[in-house]
């Protein structure tokens, strides 16, 4: 990965592309990359929203290559929610796609003169950015049949939803998975809303024609990552948990040990825990033909992902992770499966991190906006959020952020 693409939103006559190498930025990648850029390039006190704040987009050191588990891509910039750097971290395609494509980072600088929505579409003949105003106010599920339209289903996006064309606190980018559903997000933060301040709706990444990347020392590379499998395996976390039963794993953990997220953080047990627990929710999913263990991304030996089909066997969303559980059903007081994953689809399409949106509402019930264990009345709640009426704008730029670490 011996490039840097940057694209300049602000640029006269529109936007400009220019590719280099990464100076003073080799031999970084992922968050060492995203932070790296923004710490050096973006001034402290500009507005998150302005044209001086930047989003870098960066894959892993081995992102593209056959090393297990090099597939998570990092997303950095000035956050519009805590007014600091952010870095924010995601699963699916993106990053072993750019890594084949030989670009250690995308960097988005610059405000757009007008309103217009781009998409930029990168392959291994370079990268071209066009305005495309139909995509507009498009739910990430949306947009991506509309992509699949025009590009098939080989390829990759990265792509934010309506609320981060609103320039929500809350925003998120989403990737798609190895189905071409964008599943997987980098959220808390609000990157969505700066990638949607620089009227980037989304990118198209295409490796057609592009080789994995290859190691020096193929013996020694195959050996070691042999080694790191074995272990991953072996290991009753990485190998048997979490494969099982997902990040959701932790909820019966968690709960028992008196520090689960109940009633907007008012209490660290949940009477409905059994109905939410993973094991329950693996034993759903399998019930309906969905699959309780999958990976996001091509590499993934952990598989700690699943996909959640609805009553009628059709598919709803992917696995909702353990913080999209406690923060949608715990916090809410909802015990109801299918109500969670219904939220964990909304808050995907529209573009919205899950638990910066569960705490909002968590605290809309505690305020009397709705009843605690109301799942229809969460519901509504997200989906102003996704039309941006007064109340959903106010819920989609809280700053009812809790300081949680998440894989999603």
């Amino acid at each position: 990965m011996d490039k840097i693409l940057r694209i300049d939103m602000g640029a006269e006559g529109g936007p400009k592309i220019t590719s280099g190498e990464p100076g003073d930025y080799a031999g970084l990648a992922g968050r060492g990359m995203t932070s790296a850029i923004i710490s050096k390039e973006v001034p402290p006190l500009c507005h998150p929203l302005g044209e001086s704040n930047k989003i870098v987009i960066a894959p892993g050191l081995l992102s593209g290559s056959a090393a297990a588990q090099s597939g998570r891509i990092s997303v950095g910039c000035k956050s519009p929610l805590t007014g600091g750097i952010k870095e924010s971290n995601s699963g699916g395609q993106a990053a072993q796609v750019l890594g084949r494509l030989g670009y250690a980072a995308i960097v988005i600088e610059g405000k757009p003169k007008d309103d217009s929505l781009y998409k930029l579409i990168i392959n291994k003949d370079g990268a071209n950015i066009t305005p495309d105003n139909s995509i507009k106010m498009l739910g990430n599920y949306d947009l991506i049949d509309k992509i699949k339209e025009e590009f098939g289903d080989k390829i990759t996006c990265i792509s934010i939803g309506p609320a981060g064309e609103m320039k929500m606190a809350s925003a998120s980018i989403a990737f798609t998975d190895m189905e071409f559903r964008p599943t997987r997000h980098a959220g808390r933060g609000g990157a969505g809303a700066v990638m949607g301040a620089k009227g980037v709706k989304v990118i198209v990444l295409d490796d057609t024609d592009m080789k994995m990347r290859q190691p020096k020392d193929p013996d020694k590379f195959k050996k070691a990552n042999k080694s790191f499998v074995q272990g991953l395996k072996k290991h009753p976390v990485t190998g048997e948990g979490l494969p099982a039963f997902g990040t959701n794993v932790l909820t019966s953990i968690i709960n028992e040990a008196g520090a689960f997220p109940t009633n907007n953080f008012s209490k660290g047990r949940f009477d409905g825990v059994a109905k939410i627990s993973g094991e329950t929710l693996a034993e759903t999913e399998s019930s309906r033909g969905g699959n309780p263990t999958h990976g996001c991304h091509k590499g993934c030996v952990i598989q700690c992902s699943g996909t959640f089909k609805d009553k009628d066997g059709q598919f709803l969303t992917k696995q909702p992770e353990y913080e999209t559980i406690w923060a949608h059903g715990a916090n809410c007081g909802i015990d109801d499966l299918d109500a969670i994953a219904q939220l964990d689809r909304l808050d995907d399409d529209y573009g919205i991190d899950t638990i910066e949106m569960g705490a909002t509402i968590g605290v809309a019930m505690e305020a009397g906006i709705a009843e605690f264990g109301d799942a229809d009345a969460a519901i509504k709640l997200v989906k102003e959020v996704g039309k941006g009426s007064d109340l959903g704008r106010i819920l989609g730029s809280s700053h009812c952020q809790r300081p949680v670490n998440a894989c999603i």
